[in-house]
């Protein structure tokens, strides 16, 4: 198995710990641990693989589904990791076996999209992309059903959709929804953003057995550092992720599950501050690309997707300079196939976003 560098998280890597501040941040700003009671008692070793049955059955209720439809990860990107692993690798749930063997399994995936999502099942079989077109990014179902093989096992979408923050209608998702059913696959939606929409969508994992759908308390609920994510869908490939997560993390961590249930007992409150605080900074960003003739599609989410100012050759060069100036990051749109665009995200407190953006107003103002 081959698989590139994950070229954003490397970039973060190298420059997000020295800078002073991270306007590339794809989450709402954190909530101060003192919200909630830090003390899980016993940093015992004895959570189920999939997370606790309470945990497990609260989340389930959200799709439709019950406790044993549903495993708990850490953060979204195993949940994806390990969706991926169960839908396209040797050992998939039974139903989706053909006469094709796991090494040409096959998904297809609209772009752009965090790398992983098509960069993960390309290392285990061979991905097909269909592409969003600027500006308005409106997905093609037809584009979809022309990339399905015999041997598709996925359709891989990210609603509402990072970097661009295009959030694709109901009659769309369905649409997948029922090319993926005709075809014997899953439809597979990363939904991190799904509940900052004024009205949310119902989640892929409601629309039947063939939705799956990953989430986590990381983006919309401001606890990235608890890790906690899930997979939520049908119960053949729920059970194979989680004897593939014997392998990976085996539990969740007592410590953040203990949190996670105190969030989503809170979901209500922290989501409608958070909407909010994001409502708030969308409009201080928007203003800001406005003085200065920068566009993006008005995004659904935390995370913009905007054009290169005149002057600078790509998106590295502009974020490069950015960086060196005024010890800002932004993400160059290269990571996301774009290099004539930049991914800012205004999810961070107020006070950062306006520092920062007016640090970058006056490298551009030279």
């Amino acid at each position: 198995m081959q698989i590139e560098p994950f070229g954003l998280e490397r970039w973060f890597a190298e420059y997000e710990h020295d800078a002073d501040i991270m306007l590339a941040e794809s989450g709402v700003r954190s909530l101060s641990a003192d919200r909630f009671d830090t003390d899980p008692g016993k940093l015992g070793y004895v959570i189920p693989t999939d997370g606790g049955l309470d945990i497990r059955a609260r989340i389930g209720e959200r799709y439709d589904r019950t406790a044993e439809e549903v495993v708990c990860t850490t953060g979204t990107q195993e949940a994806n990791f390990l969706a991926f692993l169960s839908v396209l690798g040797s050992d998939s749930p039974p139903g989706l076996e053909s006469s094709s063997s796991s090494g040409d399994a096959h998904a297809v995936v609209v772009t752009p999209t965090y790398q992983s999502l098509h960069a993960v099942p390309d290392a285990f079989g061979e991905v097909t992309r269909v592409p969003l077109e600027p500006t308005n990014w409106e997905l093609d179902p037809d584009a979809v059903a022309d990339a399905i093989r015999p041997e598709t096992r996925l359709i891989v979408l990210n609603n509402p959709n990072n970097p661009t923050g295009r959030y694709h209608p109901l009659e769309t998702v369905e649409t997948l929804y029922d090319l993926a059913a005709d075809n014997d696959a899953y439809l597979l939606c990363d939904e991190v953003y799904r509940l900052l929409a004024e009205d949310p969508l119902p989640p892929v994992a409601s629309m039947g057995p063939h939705g799956l759908s990953t989430a986590s308390l990381s983006k919309a609920y401001g606890l990235a550092g608890l890790r906690f994510g899930w997979l939520a869908g049908d119960r053949a490939v729920v059970e194979t992720a989680c004897q593939w997560k014997d392998y990976t993390t085996i539990s969740p961590g007592i410590f953040s599950q203990h949190v996670a249930q105190q969030a989503l007992e809170e979901s209500e409150s922290i989501l409608e501050e958070n909407r909010d605080h994001v409502e708030r900074n969308h409009e201080i960003t928007q203003a800001f690309l406005e003085r200065h003739g920068l566009e993006w599609y008005d995004p659904v989410g935390v995370n913009g997707f905007v054009t290169v100012p005149d002057g600078f050759e790509n998106g590295k060069a502009f974020c490069r300079t950015v960086l060196e100036e005024a010890s800002v990051v932004l993400a160059p749109g290269e990571f996301f196939g774009h290099p004539d665009r930049f991914r800012i995200g205004f999810g961070l407190p107020t006070d950062e976003l306006e520092d920062g953006l007016a640090r970058i107003e006056r490298v551009l103002e030279g």
